[in-house]
């Protein structure tokens, strides 16, 4: 069977307000589509990918499917004013395929942007059994059912009640009859997929694959706020447990600079890009009196790498100051210090390696910390400034992809550094990340094509 997703795009963002539909107001670096284009890029069960768009933005898509080089992305169809007609759209441009009788549909929602690999690879695994899947999650809250002067008529039982989301999944050959029959139907009407199945073909069961609370909808602009903090918090995520080797040759040659590279997380970067081959310069004020809140001496430092070699495919910011003191306690100087080094310091970074990585098409990795997503009493400064660094790292990263730049932001559960120790003392090793899987992840990042993510490390 060949999978293919259908993103549908059709809608003109009524509902959501601003100049373009909703699907492509931008967030965490990406519009919305862009992201859940991706998710099915990246699934190694899908085999290809239609997107079905409204007449008015075949460029906007196009520029999108181009610019990201989703190569998956094998058709681009127009979709009509109501969501069955982009359905639609897509089971007639697949009946047309020679072997179309073998063909897995995927429907799906273009703004869904959260929707996990895991849950698609289940609505897959579950088309070996059943011709039709939907996706949904329980209801949690009560449910009302009233008549026309709002008026309750009916409180059904919550347990078997469940709230619908996308994908939802066909054999061809299922949904394509079941619109057959809809479409002799004068009445016909329908908001989604599986309720055109129900109803034309009611002896065809249609099972259910739960989905997840994070796969949200962005209809409201309320949703794009809640959009915005769960690409904060739930990013891309590794495990340490399932971490593969590096691809040594797809390291070797490359230029990095690392700040921060004399101890800690940042001293096991260099190790590991030393080892793959790459030349390593690293900065630091205990190794070579470079405080990164210097902004002349970042630029030397960039500017003597860059002379030396001719480019700088990567840079690397790993250094910050964590006092675990009460606010109240700290004298200006130091206080003064920390926002130096943990955000102008960054600011520097950033503002001096562009002019390099642009040349390269290269990577700014930052580091935040899981701080970040709420204050922590006794380190106010170092938590608020990580939280600065998310924000920094979308935000640029918007700024110069269409200059060829990659920047992203690592964020490692508590891990074991000289740094943590000097503040939290000694605690129990089975708490603790090792700072040599933080980079590897770190160096795994950099080989990637991601831009403006939050990268999660747990244990």
């Amino acid at each position: 069977m060949k999978n293919i997703a259908v993103i549908l795009a059709g809608g003109n963002g009524t509902r959501f307000g601003g100049d373009l539909p909703k699907q492509f107001v931008k967030v965490a670096g990406k519009t919305i589509i862009a992201h859940t284009i991706e998710a099915f890029q990246r699934c190694e069960s899908i085999d290809e990918i239609a997107v079905v768009i409204n007449a008015n933005y075949v460029n906007e898509i196009e520029r999108i499917v181009t610019n990201n080089q989703y190569n998956k992305v094998k058709k681009i169809l127009l979709g009509g004013k109501e969501r069955s007609h982009s359905s639609l759209a897509a089971i007639d441009a697949y009946t047309t395929h020679p072997n179309w009788q073998n063909i897995n549909l995927i429907f799906h929602d273009a703004v869904r942007p959260f929707i996990g690999r895991s849950v698609i690879n289940k609505v897959i695994e579950a088309l070996e059994k059943y011709n039709a899947i939907d996706v949904a999650i329980p209801a949690t809250d009560t449910i009302v059912e009233v008549n026309t002067q709002n008026i309750i008529e009916n409180v059904p039982t919550r347990d078997r009640l469940r709230r619908g989301q996308t994908p939802q999944a066909f054999k061809l050959k299922t949904i394509r009859e079941a619109y057959k029959l809809a479409l002799e139907d004068p009445n016909f009407k329908a908001t989604d997929d599986c309720g055109v199945v129900l109803k034309y073909l009611p002896q065809e069961p249609i099972l259910v694959v739960e989905g997840s609370e994070s796969n949200i909808k962005v209809t409201y602009e309320l949703d794009m706020f809640i959009a915005d903090k769960l690409f904060q918090l739930k990013n891309l995520e590794f495990g340490t447990s399932s971490l593969t080797p590096l691809k040594k040759e797809q390291i070797k040659d490359k230029v990095a600079v690392i700040f921060g590279g004399s101890y800690g997380i940042g001293k096991n970067i260099a190790d590991l890009l030393k080892t793959a081959g790459a030349k390593v310069y690293s900065f630091s004020r205990t190794e070579n009196q470079v405080n990164i809140k210097d902004q002349k001496k970042v630029q030397e430092s960039l500017s003597m790498v860059h002379t030396q070699c001719g480019r700088i495919d990567y840079v690397i910011n790993t250094a910050a100051i964590l006092n675990k003191e009460p606010l109240m306690n700290l004298d200006t100087d130091t206080i003064r210090e920390i926002l130096d080094v943990n955000y102008m310091g960054m600011i520097n970074i950033a503002r001096e390696s562009f002019q390099y990585l642009k040349q390269s098409d290269g990577h700014l990795l930052l580091y935040t910390s899981s701080s970040y997503t709420r204050g922590r009493s006794s380190y106010s400064l170092y938590s608020s400034t990580k939280a600065a660094v998310v924000n920094f790292t979308q935000a640029i990263a918007e700024e110069w992809k269409d200059f060829g730049i990659r920047v992203n932001c690592i964020n490692p559960e508590r891990t074991k550094t000289p740094m943590r120790v000097k503040n939290f003392g000694v605690e129990p090793e089975n708490t603790l990340l090792k700072s040599e899987d933080v980079a590897l992840v770190s160096v795994k990042t950099l080989l990637s094509d991601f831009t403006g993510q939050v990268v999660y490390v747990k244990r």
